[in-house]
């Protein structure tokens, strides 16, 4: 039987998930990968299949319940959605009003959980340093790609939320930052603080079937080749460090349809640079001391999460 101190942690852990899939950037796949249930989480996710519905159909709901580890994943979601709903607008707030410090706190977390990954699973073959050098490659690529404007109706909505979704369980490549590239991260929210369940449906349900297909083939992978995939999800934290960069001077934008000012561009600059070029005050220190922090805690769930691993299976 498990406890409520089981049940409280699991459930916080989805809250953190949620709280930083709202960042572009950030992958919550991260967080269930230094919180050690990411495996389970696919797994979890996987187990939606026909032999669900036989179990269903010949031994009931309780067996069907426990084949799809259905109290596990309801805990977790619902710490997700209580986090997307209570922390959209502070992460809007903060966004807008302390964008560099909060980039630098998140650029703490990334470069943490790198060094978490690769001492738990260091690259041994040469074909891993490989992978571990193509995934950096793939998300520097995607940081530094131009975004589109995409116009948020239901079918963008629905293609985006197959996406996104996927790309919010692996880590290094978030969710949110593919909303960006698709220029649909600001109807994504603003949909989250006004509860347009329209729109948060059909995202959702792109996302269930995104996700329904890609985490089988996730779950093969980590079976038969979990050493190369971690590799690769690690170059994926690297690359997107530049993603996260606090200091950017806007190169392009454009007006989409419905007349919103879009970025499409962005260039990566020294504190120094920017004080000159956008004339705005870095706030050096400050952002320095944010990424040591973010960097100090990470590596402070990581040791808390060592003692509590038995805890939650």
């Amino acid at each position: 039987m498990k406890s409520i101190q089981h049940r409280l942690l699991l459930f916080l852990r989805g809250v953190a998930m949620g709280a930083v899939d709202l960042v572009p950037g950030i992958s919550a796949g991260t967080i269930a990968f230094i919180t050690g249930i990411y495996e389970e989480l696919i797994h979890s996710i996987k187990s939606f299949n026909l032999d669900a519905l036989k179990t269903l159909k010949n031994q009931g709901l309780v067996a069907a319940w426990r084949h799809i580890n259905g109290e596990f994943l309801l805990i977790l979601i619902s710490g997700i959605v209580f986090s997307l709903f209570t922390l959209a607008g502070v992460m809007r707030y903060f966004l807008q009003v302390f964008p560099l410090q909060l980039w630098s706190f998140f650029i703490g977390l990334i470069i943490a959980s790198v060094i978490y990954l690769l001492r738990q699973h260091p690259p041994k073959k040469l074909y891993e340093f490989g992978l571990l050098g193509a995934g950096t490659i793939v998300a520097y690529s995607l940081s530094i790609s131009t975004a589109v404007s995409v116009e948020g109706n239901y079918l963008s909505l629905f293609l985006a939320g197959s996406i996104a979704l996927c790309a919010m369980i692996l880590p290094g490549i978030s969710g949110s930052f593919i909303l960006v590239l698709l220029g649909l991260y600001p109807v994504f929210i603003n949909a989250l603080v006004n509860v347009e369940l329209d729109f948060l449906l059909t995202f959702a349900a792109g996302g269930v079937i995104g996700l329904m297909l890609f985490s089988r083939l996730l779950s093969w992978l980590l079976d038969h080749y979990k050493q190369a995939v971690i590799a690769t999800m690690c170059g994926f934290l690297i690359g997107s460090l530049s993603i996260l960069w606090p200091w950017k001077q806007v190169t392009s934008s454009i007006v989409s349809e419905s007349g919103k000012l879009e970025i499409t561009g962005s260039a990566n600059l020294s504190p120094q640079s920017y004080l000159d070029t956008v004339g705005q005050d870095p706030h050096t220190l400050v952002c320095v001391l944010l990424c040591l922090l973010g960097l100090f805690l990470v590596l402070t769930i990581e040791i808390i999460g060592v003692k509590l691993k038995n805890k939650v299976t």
